[in-house]
């Protein structure tokens, strides 16, 4: 079998500014090769060769080049989100949930994440926290100015807190938000607390880690960009400690 000609490419990792570069590598498939062979010379899998080329088939053919990508495996610690994981990572929080058929933000301690490093060139990679929505410009309009008001609105819909989490089934406790929901009654319901001049009472969010909540309750300790998100069980709420979060206003 001819010696196989591997290229290594340089990927230039976005995370808002350029980081360190890290190596994915490109294999042109000579004849005789099998998808099982390479998988085996490259330390991957069949699954990851498939995905990363999307093969319907394991047949390939002599000059194909074919994209391998290092993969690893991710146990998730205590206090870990899919934001943090994928910040460390270089990749994005999308891809992680894609990869992993998650339905939710929401992970624990224990699971263990596959994460393909290596993936994005720099033509095809934006980073998710540079991605702002776009804003129509009339013919009449100053586009100076609103380019300036479309950078503001965007900004303002994405602010970094401190959350923290609380449950309804502590002693004494009502057990309703103040908006008037029943948590007691509604204990899977998505809710956190926030202080209503930086949140506003009602507002629909999506926050790391724990996906879509509505802003529904206040506390005496929430003010400025801190949250505190609900959480049934006692127990989990404490483990759950002090963490950053990135929280998305939706509306």
């Amino acid at each position: 079998m001819l010696k196989k000609m591997i290229m290594l490419i340089a990927v230039a990792v976005l995370s808002g500014t350029v980081s360190a570069n890290v190596q994915a590598a490109t294999v042109t498939v000579q004849k005789g090769d099998t998808l099982w062979e390479l998988s085996r010379e490259n330390n991957t899998s069949l699954e990851n060769i498939h995905k990363m080329n999307h093969l319907a088939t394991d047949l390939i053919h002599p000059g194909d080049v074919l994209t391998i990508v290092p993969e690893k495996h991710y146990n998730v610690k205590q206090g870990d989100t899919l934001w943090d994981i994928a910040e460390a990572h270089s990749v994005t929080v999308s891809q992680i949930k894609e990869w992993n058929k998650l339905d939710s933000d929401l992970i624990h301690p224990g699971l263990s994440l596959l994460i393909y490093e290596g993936l994005h060139s720099t033509n095809k990679f934006v980073s998710e926290k540079s991605m702002k929505p776009a804003t129509q410009i009339s013919k009449n309009s100053n586009p100076v100015t609103k380019a300036a008001d479309a950078s503001n609105t965007a900004d303002s819909r994405e602010i970094t807190v401190k959350a923290t989490a609380y449950t309804a089934s502590c002693e004494g406790c009502s057990g309703i938000t103040k908006t008037g929901i029943n948590l007691k009654a509604n204990p899977n319901k998505k809710v956190i607390a926030v202080d209503p001049s930086v949140i506003p009472l009602g507002s629909k969010v999506h926050v790391e880690g724990f996906g879509e909540a509505i802003a529904a309750d206040i506390g005496g300790a929430i003010k400025g960009k801190r949250i505190d998100v609900f959480i049934p069980s006692e127990q989990d709420a404490i483990d759950f400690g002090v963490k950053k979060l990135k929280v998305t206003i939706l509306n």
